[in-house]
């Protein structure tokens, strides 16, 4: 451990300085996991919530959805910003300010008299989420590079499987927090939280050294400002009337569709673009890549959100089972810790198309199982979904991460990483949306099935993407070889074919 943690000295305080070769600097993992996972732990925490907070505020549950909808639109606009700031500027500043972010959304949240201060409350926690991912996948990255191995098998994999396990912890500590605190504290605990992400960013994040200070000083100008707003009111357009696609709100896709086209034509003119659109046109395995996420978060985020109140809502009336939120969040034990131990098991080997496939035909048969259940179904079939479910979780997540690692450029690693995290969180919507039409206005048992046949449909899809996709044999063992190229050419990014 000694060695795996030495570092010199004369490199340790600022980014992109002269280190030691050799290991991955173990003091960078600690932040690294801390950030990136406040995201899922908050996600996880509020499936078990819902109910609660829901009888509290006497809302129905297409009116709670926004509570996980507010928090996943701030997410999927802030991430690639974010993202991009952090490729111009280190990780460092923009870790930091989101931990305020979160810390000021927990405190809101606890103390919120009406559910629009609430969902107030879960999009500041999103904003402040924004910055974790993205600065790991440039920490990795930067080590990468660092230590001349570029294909870090084992940090990639337990990034991915620390945010599985804080999944894991979510449901049942939510449930906890609930029985001792009620829903306040599942938003209460955001606040040590972003205290211990500011102690441990302030104290092990490199800083950027005088030299890069005022190498990119100028670099303010070339923030794309025109194209993130034109990102912004295009995505939050879209958004919206996917949460609300009613007649009454027929402005909002055309607002969106204006709003697209002049984003494309201001980034194919920009000097420097928030959205490389000619390099993301070039790089379709990166669009498939991204596809896919969408729709692992699709399948994922049905199941968590409503699997979970199905189980909690009462039996009468062809409803669910009944089970309070404490024994709700214990039955989804199984999908997290399956995840956890596959990605554990498979982390390692770098191939990634037998990962993706193993995980699509096995969403098939999750949605499958959902249509055979009922309020008389025996615990076992419930703890047999859990368990099935608990196998693409482990490995889609895992497998989309490393392929993103291999096919972006170095030098816009953040926010092509922020990208994937804005797909995935854009299925979390459609997810949370498909709950709100085919839960409302309850979750009873033709709820679930109508959820499970739009699973159903996103699991074939997958299955689609994934065996048309075939840039994915080349990142198995070539991985590497794939890597140098991209940071060679400098811009492609793509996988040879």
């Amino acid at each position: 451990m000694t060695a795996f943690l030495r570092r010199r000295r004369s490199g340790a305080d600022h980014e992109g300085g002269t280190f030691e070769g050799g290991a991955f600097d173990g003091r960078l993992i600690l932040p690294m996991i801390l950030g990136a996972t406040l995201n899922p732990i908050n996600s996880t925490m509020l499936a078990v919530a819902l109910v609660p907070i829901g009888v509290a505020f006497g809302a129905p549950a297409s009116d709670t959805a926004w509570l996980v909808t507010g928090l996943y639109l701030a997410t999927a606009v802030g991430q690639p910003v974010v993202g991009r700031l952090i490729d111009l500027y280190g990780p460092r500043r923009l870790y930091l300010v989101g931990s305020v972010l979160i810390g000021v959304g927990g405190v809101v949240g606890t103390f919120a008299p009406g559910l629009g201060v609430l969902v107030l409350a879960r999009v500041l926690i999103g904003f402040g989420t924004c910055a974790g991912y993205p600065a790991a996948m440039h920490l990795i990255r930067t080590e990468a590079q660092r230590t001349g191995r570029d294909s870090p098998q084992t940090i990639l994999t337990i990034l991915a499987v620390s945010t599985q396990t804080v999944a894991v912890i979510g449901p049942t500590l939510g449930g906890l927090l609930i029985a001792v605190g009620g829903w306040h504290a599942t938003f209460l605990v955001n606040a040590p939280l972003a205290v211990a992400c500011l102690v441990l960013g302030a104290w092990r994040l490199p800083r950027e050294p005088l030299a890069g200070r005022s190498a990119r000083s100028g670099l303010a100008a070339r923030i794309d400002l025109a194209g993130i707003g034109l990102f912004t009111a295009t995505l939050v357009a879209l958004l919206l009337f996917l949460v609300h696609p009613e007649a009454r709100l027929w402005f909002l896709p055309v607002l969106a569709v204006a709003a697209g086209v002049g984003l494309v034509w201001w980034e194919l003119r920009a000097p420097s673009p928030f959205l490389d659109l000619r390099l993301l046109g070039g790089n379709a395995p990166l669009l498939a890549t991204y596809a896919r996420s969408l729709l692992t978060a699709v399948s994922s985020y049905s199941l968590l959100y409503g699997f979970t109140q199905w189980l909690e809502e009462g039996p009468a009336d062809d409803g669910g089972l009944g089970l309070d939120p404490s024994l709700a969040g214990l039955v989804l034990l199984p999908v997290f810790g399956t995840g956890i131990l596959v990605s554990t098991l498979t982390g390692r080997r770098p191939e990634i198309r037998g990962k993706l496939l193993v995980g699509a035909v096995t969403q098939v048969v999750v949605a499958g199982l959902l249509l055979t259940l009922g309020p008389s179904s025996a615990v076992w079939l419930v703890v047999v979904v859990a368990l099935a479910a608990g196998v693409p979780q482990g490995l889609n997540n895992l497998a989309n991460q490393n392929a993103v690692y291999h096919q972006a450029t170095q030098e816009r690693i953040g926010s092509s990483a922020g990208l994937l995290r804005t797909f995935y969180y854009l299925g979390a919507i459609v997810a949370s949306t498909a709950g709100g039409v085919f839960l409302s206005p309850r979750a009873d048992t033709p709820g679930l099935h109508d959820l499970a046949w739009f699973m159903l449909g996103a699991a074939v899809l997958f299955v689609i993407v994934t065996l048309a996709d075939r840039s994915l044999g080349a990142l198995g063992p070539h991985g590497r070889e794939v890597h140098r190229e991209n940071a060679g050419n400098g811009g492609s990014g793509s996988s040879p074919p």
